[in-house]
């Protein structure tokens, strides 16, 4: 396993703290201009999408950002395949290619960018592998399993000069913009804390029996990067979100969203304390993650909280996405792109409505690669974000609670209960990071 504390082999001294600086740095120039190789805004934009869930919405966004193709279509269950290619028949002119592997994808000199929408285990190494062919990235959230993944991708991501762009939409949202400007103009005063909350009504995944995958799905492709295990009935296509071994549960998967916001909004990067609690209340079933859980970063001076509830709406209760308290009111972002604010006595003084959408966020990620424009958000911090999901994990699966060096986002030294989570143990031969 790899050391979460700093070395040679793993990262070279080098800390993702250093690379928020680096990747902004060059996102401003645009990484492609670096390289000769932007292409300008008239130019056809050629990507393949993986992952076809997901991935159908990358598709409708897609054709809406102008003059883009779909020039392929990848997944591993034949079904979604055929049903994902579907989805473009009379909205362009060529239809895409259909293929099992993401690799045919890198493999063509004449495409673009790959739009990775698989699995969160598929993420850091897809997206690596990607970089490392020539092409650029958009990779939904998390885009990393692991801590190590995180700090790998956005090393990558430096050494190739690739434009690469995580799923947080709100980043091109003008109304979040917005709000995050009257944030930093003192309309509420002095920010102290920020809380976002997460709610839903998931029914239990019950007790998958082992048995032989579907004739249309390939399960060793599937699991790619993760070491091989028996297929599961009840795993496929979405609950291995609560599975340790593929996902992170909710906090990596809506976790992103929120604690970007909240982070965005209070000026702040990496913890002194991170701590987790939480537990698997409703239902008895193979669910290995929380389906309840509460976790709080410790800034200093201030704070910010994550809390979410899978299985119960909590319908009577008013929860915002993000609140944001500061010393003269409060700050409420929606789960949408509106918000409201309050002043102290909880009186409501403004208040934005705007309809959210993808489209803006992959009109950037496709203008970065074309002209080189800087992207909403760079990956490095999308990343420090991201990170936030993994040391809330690690701290809930070893002692509840961890101490973070705030300059590097690394565990602070002699927590052993915490180090062996900070990497997958084991890569399938061919497929680590």
């Amino acid at each position: 396993m790899e050391s979460p504390q700093p070395s040679r082999r793993s990262f070279l001294g080098a800390t993702l703290s250093a690379t928020v600086a680096a990747g902004a740095a060059a996102a401003v120039t645009g990484p492609n201009l670096l390289l000769g190789q932007a292409k300008g805004a008239n130019s056809r934009f050629r990507v393949g999408v993986m992952g076809l869930g997901r991935g159908r919405a990358h598709i409708k966004a897609y054709g809406d950002v102008p003059n883009a193709e779909i020039a392929y279509v990848c997944d591993v269950d034949s079904n979604r395949l055929v049903t994902g290619a579907s989805t473009l028949e009379g909205k362009q002119e060529k239809m895409p290619e259909k293929v099992t592997d993401f690799r045919r994808i890198l493999d063509d000199p004449n495409v673009d960018a790959i739009s990775i929408a698989a699995p969160n285990f598929w993420h850091a190494p897809a997206a690596i592998l990607a970089m490392k062919a020539g092409k650029n990235v958009y990779v939904e959230k998390p885009a990393s399993y692991s801590a190590h993944e995180a700090l790998r991708l956005v090393e990558v991501a430096q050494e190739t000069g690739r434009t690469i762009m995580m799923g947080n939409q709100r980043r091109s949202y003008p109304g979040v913009k917005l709000g995050i400007e009257k944030l930093r103009s003192g309309v509420i005063g002095e920010l102290r804390y920020a809380r976002s909350y997460y709610t839903g009504a998931r029914e239990t995944i019950g007790k998958g029996k082992l048995t032989q995958p579907p004739a249309e799905l390939d399960w060793l492709m599937w699991q790619g990067p993760v070491p091989d295990a028996p297929y599961k009935d009840n795993l496929v296509p979405y609950n291995w979100h609560w599975h340790w071994l593929y996902g992170g549960g909710e906090l990596a998967n809506n976790g992103p969203h929120g604690l970007d916001i909240a982070r965005w909004a209070m000026g702040v990067d990496y913890p002194e304390r991170v701590s987790c609690t939480g537990g698997r209340y409703h239902f008895d079933d193979d669910q290995e993650t929380p389906d309840t859980i509460t976790a709080v970063y410790d800034y200093g001076k201030v704070g910010i909280t994550w809390e979410a509830t899978s299985c119960h709406q909590r319908k009577p209760e008013p929860l915002a996405f993000v609140s944001v308290y500061g010393s003269e009111g409060k700050f409420d972002f929606n789960g949408a792109a509106g918000w409201t604010i309050y002043d102290k006595a909880g009186k409501e003084i403004e208040k934005h409505t705007e309809a959210p959408g993808d489209v803006p966020h992959f009109t950037n990620f496709a203008d970065a690669v074309r002209e080189g424009v800087a992207v909403n958000q760079t990956i490095a911090d999308a990343q420090v974000s991201t990170m936030l999901c993994h040391l809330g994990n690690i701290a809930y699966r070893s002692t509840g609670s961890i101490q973070v060096d705030p300059k590097t986002g690394r565990l602070a030294p002699d927590q052993s209960a915490a180090d062996k989570f900070w990497a997958r143990e084991a890569y399938r031969e061919g497929w680590g990071v």
